[in-house]
């Protein structure tokens, strides 16, 4: 009687992957429908002040590291999709005399704003804050005529025009004070013996917190030969010295003595 052999069916990739696919994700859901989960997460936040009146002088924080606890769900759509949820909103009523972000207050408000989670604690990082005064100020801008270098036998002969004529700078108080009063613009071109129409950059201070109303200035002036010398303006004369003459002493008038006829 002959023997038989039974041969072992090989094993379907596939079909172990899509069963350990459908176990993993029979195990989340089962995970996510559990309550009192604990996880952090970045909430985000938006500050609110007069932007017309205050600068933050470093970077307000965009989002804050919140401790939550609730239904895996929940925390799931926090913790992958958190800016997708509407920013908390932080009033700074006083900004000067704020220097960090009161967490007490700030979790009150994430009570009531964020409802189906518990709010536990915020962490304690990137929590300082630093506003400064908004400021203006403005600049003229001038041309170092004096240091036009020109050709032989060259001279400007025209009104050396200057768009824009002045700068306005806005930012901080206390940056604007290091600022220029007043930005003077050299001009590069060497031997010049053409008119000059370029846009030149400004030598003004480059910051962050500084908006400048323009970064570059248009100068044009016309170049013409001097045909012939300059006039040298006359020589001073030497002062003359003035006489003086001295007034005549009035003569004393003498008085007759009068003849008494007896």
């Amino acid at each position: 009687m002959p023997l038989t052999t039974t041969q072992s069916r090989p094993v379907q990739l596939p079909t172990l992957v899509l069963c350990l696919v459908a176990a993993a994700v029979i195990w989340l859901l089962n995970a996510l429908n559990k309550n009192n989960y604990t996880v952090s997460v970045q909430y985000p936040i938006e500050f609110v002040y007069n932007q017309k009146l205050y600068v933050p002088t470093s970077p307000l924080p965009k989002t804050i590291t919140v401790s939550i606890t609730g239904n895996g769900w929940k925390l799931f759509r926090k913790s992958w999709l958190p800016f997708r949820s509407q920013p908390i909103r932080y009033p700074v009523p006083h900004p000067l005399e704020t220097r960090f972000i009161n967490t007490t207050s700030l979790a009150a408000a994430l009570t009531d704003h964020a409802k189906d989670v518990r709010v536990n604690f915020i962490a304690g990082d990137t929590l300082a804050l630093n506003f400064d005064r908004l400021a203006v100020q403005e600049a003229p801008i001038v041309i170092d005529s004096a240091g036009i270098d020109l050709a032989d036998r060259m001279v400007v002969s025209s009104f050396i025009n200057v768009s824009p004529r002045s700068i306005r700078f806005e930012g901080p108080a206390r940056l604007l004070r290091a600022m220029p009063d007043t930005i003077k613009v050299k001009i590069p071109a060497r031997r010049l013996a053409l008119s000059y129409d370029e846009e030149l950059r400004l030598p003004i201070p480059r910051h962050p917190l500084i908006r400048a109303s323009a970064d570059q200035v248009a100068v044009s002036f016309e170049v013409a030969e001097l045909l012939q010398p300059l006039p040298l303006p006359p020589a001073p004369q030497p002062e003359k010295p003035v006489k003086t003459t001295k007034a005549a002493k009035p003569k004393k008038s003498v008085k007759g003595k009068s003849s008494r006829k007896k």
